[in-house]
């Protein structure tokens, strides 16, 4: 008995686990049944891979997919008696120096930001006001392989920051490409210039805002973990999980999605909805140059035991002219039913070959990719205790393309490194005012290019309603039927929102400008953050370039 590999493989893998062959004599053999590796698991274990960095996506090993799929299923499931979050922190009545740990010895910053990778762009926008501002990060604090897609126009928010230059960008950027398309079905096509038409090295942006920060007089504590939190009157101290006591007056939660202090705040509770991502980077694309921003070729299909629609993007990456990104994405409730990653895998090996028009076994899979992003209602997330901020992914800023991370906090970054700074000065660190620096925010060119690079408008999204309606009023009673009456009437109520903050920062804002500086330090504080809120509410903060649309 020999143990041959079938001749039809990818990735020198065999499509099928093994196949047997008697050679002695052709007859047929009975074995015990063993279960099955999936596709997936053959393609993964086939291929080599990297330490994990910090970040999502930072893991792209078939261990780490069955780790998140874990969770994942952990959030689905509809067991009554779950395990209590571990509380992470506590609100410790008095002063830190009248406290017992005054004779420990305690490392002390202005500011300490948890969780490296998103977090380094924060410390530094800091650094650079004068803070004193340590990063704690429980692995190696670099970027992942994996490119980060983003348009021009959002990197330079950072360069107007003064945590990048122009050289630096250069210096980042493997791929750019255009045009880059939109489509639905058998709808039609839109193309678009300059959005997420850039490939941005993570591993190399990373390491220049290192850098950068380390030149500021910023500390990096790499390797160490969160243990815990005491919030005490005038500072909050944080223990690590290695015994290392630090202090600052005010501690940044930037540890993403599944953050130890945002399991304590929402507890137990189901997010409302949540976005799984999977993909893979490929070697073998002849037609390389353009990339999809949104697209969705299927409607509704059965994936296990629930239902799902599929969208995807492309984008070339910059390791080879050769070597594509595509991810397929979809959004669903978490229930038992819900499929998992390694289903949503399973399909897109078959699906991706047809969507981009190449064949599997001509393909070299670089790596493959998988996530899971999710969403509350009650997004921003308001500060639940005093001297401590949720940033970026953990305080539940949205991105309707990018799904999270680096792509949704450009924006926010010089809003909230200027507003912190001032929080920081004033001593204005409780958790009333902290919340202002994460306000409510919801919901032609000037139409899908706001949308696109996660901005909202009033104007835009009325005319693009008001259009559908009138030419074709047949599909309002199956918006109804599809989404609830009671979803309608809270999207009314984000709607009439979204219009209250165009006219408040059109309108009033101008006429209450002037008057700031003349009010106490908190009082000024507070109508900064609300003007702000006003405007990037609104969408207002978008400027729209001169770029061309191109319908086809």
């Amino acid at each position: 008995l020999q143990l041959q590999p079938h001749p039809s493989k990818f990735n020198g893998y065999s499509k099928h686990p093994f196949v047997y062959y008697d050679i002695q004599r052709p007859k047929k053999l009975s074995l015990q049944p063993k279960a099955l590796s999936s596709r997936t698991q053959r393609i993964m274990e086939s291929i080599s891979v990297g330490g994990e960095v910090g970040g999502a996506g930072g893991a792209y090993s078939y261990e780490a997919l069955k780790r998140l799929d874990n969770l994942w299923s952990s959030i689905c499931s509809d067991q009554t008696v779950v395990q209590e979050p571990r509380q992470v922190v506590t609100n410790t009545p008095g002063l830190f120096s009248q406290s017992d740990m005054t004779n420990k010895e305690v490392d002390g910053f202005d500011v300490l930001v948890c969780g490296g990778t998103l977090g380094i762009f924060i410390a530094t926008a800091l650094s650079l006001k004068g803070l004193r501002v340590g990063v704690v990060e429980r692995n190696l604090l670099k970027g992942r392989e994996q490119e980060w897609n983003i348009s021009r126009k959002e990197l330079l928010e950072l360069v107007e920051v003064g945590i990048l230059t122009e050289d630096d960008i250069e210096q980042a950027t493997t791929s750019v490409f255009n045009p880059n398309r939109c489509g639905f079905e058998s709808k039609g096509e839109i193309w678009v210039s300059n959005i997420l038409n850039l490939g941005v090295s993570p591993a190399k942006l990373i390491d220049i805002m290192r850098e950068r920060f380390t030149s500021l007089g910023g500390v990096i504590f790499e390797g160490y973990s969160v243990s815990s939190i005491n919030v005490y009157q005038e500072i909050a101290v944080l223990q690590l999980m290695e015994g290392k006591i630090l202090s600052a007056s005010l501690i940044i939660d930037a540890m993403g999605n599944f953050s130890p202090v945002l399991k304590q705040i929402r507890g137990n509770r189901k997010p409302d909805g949540v976005c799984l991502v999977v993909g893979s980077c490929c070697r073998g694309f002849k037609e390389n140059s353009r990339s999809d921003v949104i697209f969705s070729s299927a409607e509704v299909k059965q994936v296990g035991n629930s239902e799902a629609q599929y969208f995807w993007e492309a984008f070339p990456a910059g390791s080879g002219p050769l070597d594509r990104t595509t991810y397929m994405f979809t959004y669903v409730e978490p229930q038992p039913s819900s499929p998992k990653l390694e289903e949503l895998l399973e399909d897109y090996w078959d699906l991706m070959p047809k969507y981009q028009e190449v064949s599997l076994d001509n393909l070299e899979i670089l790596r493959v990719i998988y996530g899971i992003f999710p969403t509350y209602r009650d997004s921003p997330l308001p500060a639940a205790f005093n001297r401590i901020l949720q940033f970026g992914d953990a305080s539940g800023i949205q991105s309707p393309v990018s799904f999270g991370g680096f792509g949704s906090l450009t924006r926010h970054l010089g809003r909230l490194s200027n507003g912190i700074h001032e929080a920081i000065s004033g001593n204005l660190l409780d958790s009333d005012n902290l919340s202002l620096l994460n306000p409510y925010m919801r919901l032609g060119d000037p139409v899908l290019r706001p949308f696109l690079q996660d901005v909202i408008q009033f104007g835009p999204l009325v005319k693009t309603l008001g259009l559908v309606m009138l030419t074709k009023p047949q599909i309002i009673p199956a918006i109804f039927n599809q989404v609830g009456f009671p979803v309608l009437i809270d999207w009314l109520g984000h709607f009439s929102l979204l219009g209250s903050y165009t006219f408040l920062s059109v309108y009033i804002d101008p006429l209450i400008r002037p008057l700031i500086e003349t009010f106490s330090t908190e009082k000024k504080y507070k109508w900064k953050r609300q003007l702000e809120a006003w405007k990037y509410g609104a969408g207002l903060d978008y400027k729209l370039n001169n770029e061309d649309i191109t319908k086809r």
